[in-house]
């Protein structure tokens, strides 16, 4: 049969019966047809190409601006940490997009500086593309872990609600609660322990919630399991306790004796003594830089890095003792409450204070709180006052009055539930009274004859709240003041973890300390993006010494030109003043009597040697300066 060669093997016209269609051996494979759209190399393996990329995260933008205002603020604590971080990011890029607008080029050689134009004039596509990529991964990767959100934490936090006009929350008693409305576990929560012979007491909680310590003023130390109501320790120190606190875990805790402050394990065995922090009256430990941070009356702030048992910093307040110090949730600075009225911020890295408020003006500070978010701080001072300030603006927002006494425990919960503790009384606001003035609290509790409270202390993802007293401690149950939801990637917060748990935790907590020095104001500043090159930055500081220079010269001028001030009588003489005035101007005349001044000096000087020598010979052959008395020596 006759062989035939198909030149066109994409056509699909039929063949005549009887011949036999072949390909030959050494003919190319058949290629594809080619779409008319070029991709990158890459795009294939990747998934989506450049452009479909982009469409996408435009979508993807158009979704979250079409979000209700929560969940939108949701998506962006997600992928920027908050609102505020991503308008700092976006200022930041604007001035970055300034600083290259009016770039400096005087340092620049012409060929380099045709190369740099030259690569604004290309700009790198496949980094474009890159970066491309990533924000929308992370835009996406941020939506799905809101909606996550939503589907893992179906718990909220509740607020106990009047039903009508003539019903009211702070009406509502603790014996109320526990015998109507609460189950029999929560119910448990409600209890109050008598310890007279040891008090006053203090009470703080661990991270998760689970231990308690106790602290009585006359060396009583214990620790309590909230789920089981059990005494985990108990030891007495035989000394005065001013204050104590757990430290990475309920497996150690510091307690401020009378002179020294002293770290125990958690069956009350004395690990270590501080011997430099001495008459301690507050401590705070930051978890996530394992410091020790401590006050006292000497005024002196300390940090003591527990992990390597080093004194980190040491400042100097110079305000006086100082009792009230807590520090700030979003951002571990500490902040100082001191006896003249005024709050102190501070950090390891710097030896003087960050910012100094006056709070209350002729007041004490007794006790100062401050929320989850770093934005709102309650102060309590003399004056029987709790003032609310804006620590974005540093300005007092509005204030709240106590009666019964002067405000002596302060706290603000999880869910911003402000706790107020005066006298024998104690006062709950709602979480909108740090923002706006409530007319009336959310809930109270008294404690008479109990007075006054030592401490108030919110229990973590609990609605309970530790209260200390001068007759011991209580438990009251605050609906709406606990975390509902568990973090489980943060540190020593599983009130349920076993041994091998937190041995784990301390390792990776170890792993994952943060440096002292990374502590400031604005924790954004770490690990963003620089606001300007090296070369705008030394001409801002170039223009601000030049403003100090202009300044300092205005300065001398009006010094120059100001009135000189009358004088006593016969110091206002015209010959006086001109006198005055010359001794400043130096001339040849001046420099002449200098030199005269100094001959004499020197030949009085030499004068007296040869004196002082002729009265030694005088000593030695016996004359009669030897035998006088040493007040007429000046006679021979």
């Amino acid at each position: 049969p006759q062989t035939t060669k198909n030149n066109n093997p994409t056509s699909t016209a039929p063949q005549a019966k009887g011949q036999l269609t072949t390909m030959a051996k050494d003919a190319p494979p058949p290629k594809k047809a080619r779409s008319g759209k070029k991709r990158a190399v890459g795009d294939i393996t990747r998934g989506k190409s450049h452009a479909e990329l982009l469409e996408h995260r435009k979508s993807l933008k158009n979704d979250l601006r079409s979000l209700p205002h929560d969940q939108r603020s949701r998506v962006l604590s997600h992928l920027h940490g908050g609102e505020r971080r991503g308008e700092l990011s976006k200022s930041r890029l604007k001035n970055l997009k300034q600083d290259d607008a009016n770039r400096d080029t005087s340092h620049l050689t012409p060929y380099q500086v045709k190369n740099l134009d030259k690569r604004r004039s290309k700009p790198n596509a496949a980094l474009q593309r890159q970066m491309h990529r990533r924000e929308t991964k992370r835009l996406q990767n941020a939506m799905a872990a809101a909606d996550a959100e939503d589907i893992l934490h179906s718990h909220g936090a509740g607020l106990v609600e009047a039903e009508n006009d003539m019903e009211k929350t702070i009406q509502l008693t603790q014996r109320q609660l526990k015998n109507e409305h609460l189950d029999e576990a929560v119910a448990r929560n409600v209890y109050d322990i008598d310890l007279e012979d040891y008090g006053p007491y203090k009470m703080r909680y661990d991270r998760s919630g689970k231990f308690a310590l106790l602290a009585g003023g006359r060396g009583h130390v214990s620790v309590i399991d909230q789920h089981s109501l059990a005494l985990k320790t108990e030891f007495f120190v035989q000394d005065t306790v001013r204050d104590a606190c757990f430290l990475h875990s309920a497996s150690m805790m510091a307690v401020s004796q009378e002179k020294n402050v002293y770290i125990y394990d958690e069956d009350g065995a004395e690990i270590h003594r501080l011997d430099g922090h001495r008459r301690v009256t507050g401590m705070e430990f930051l978890p996530y830089h394992w410091l020790l941070a401590t006050i006292g009356s000497t005024g002196v702030l300390q940090y003591q890095d527990t992990s390597t048992g080093n004194l980190v910093s040491q400042h100097r307040t110079k305000l006086g003792p100082c009792g009230a110090i807590r520090q700030n949730p979003f951002n571990s600075v500490l902040h100082l409450g001191h006896t003249n009225g005024t709050v102190t911020l501070w950090s390891p890295s710097s030896s003087e204070y960050l910012v100094k408020m006056l709070c209350h003006k002729g007041s004490p500070i007794t006790d100062v709180a401050i929320d989850r978010s770093g934005r709102y701080m309650a102060t309590g001072g003399g004056d029987s006052r709790v003032k609310i300030f804006d620590l974005r603006m540093y300005k007092e927002i509005h204030s709240y009055n106590t009666y019964g006494g002067a405000p002596t425990g302060l706290d603000i919960s999880q869910t911003g539930i402000l706790g107020v503790g005066h006298g024998c009384h104690t006062t709950f606001w709602r979480p909108e009274a740090l923002r706006v003035k409530m007319k009336e609290p959310y809930m109270k509790h008294q404690l008479s004859g109990k007075g006054p409270l030592e401490s108030l202390r919110f229990r973590p993802f609990e609605d309970v709240c530790g209260i200390g007293h001068a007759k011991g401690i209580s438990s009251v149950v605050i609906p709406g003041s606990g975390e509902p939801n568990l973090d489980s990637m943060e540190h020593f917060t599983n009130p349920y973890m076993d041994v091998k748990q937190r041995r784990e935790a301390e390792v990776r907590s170890l792993l994952e300390k943060l440096s002292p020095d990374m502590i400031a104001l604005d924790p954004d500043t770490v690990g963003g993006i620089e606001e300007s090159n090296l070369v705008q930055r030394q001409q801002r500081l170039r223009d601000v010494a030049e403003e100090a220079d202009v300044k300092r010269v205005a300065e001398k001028e009006a010094l120059k030109n100001k009135k000189e001030k009358k004088r006593m009588r016969g110091r206002s003489k015209i010959a006086k003043k001109l006198r005055r005035k010359q001794k400043n101007i130096v001339d040849e005349n001046m420099i002449k009597l200098k030199e005269l001044r100094d001959e004499e000096k020197a030949e009085k000087e030499s004068r007296k040697r040869d004196e002082a020598a002729g009265d030694d010979g005088d000593e030695e052959g016996g004359g009669k300066g030897q035998e006088a008395p040493a007040a007429l020596k000046r006679f021979f």
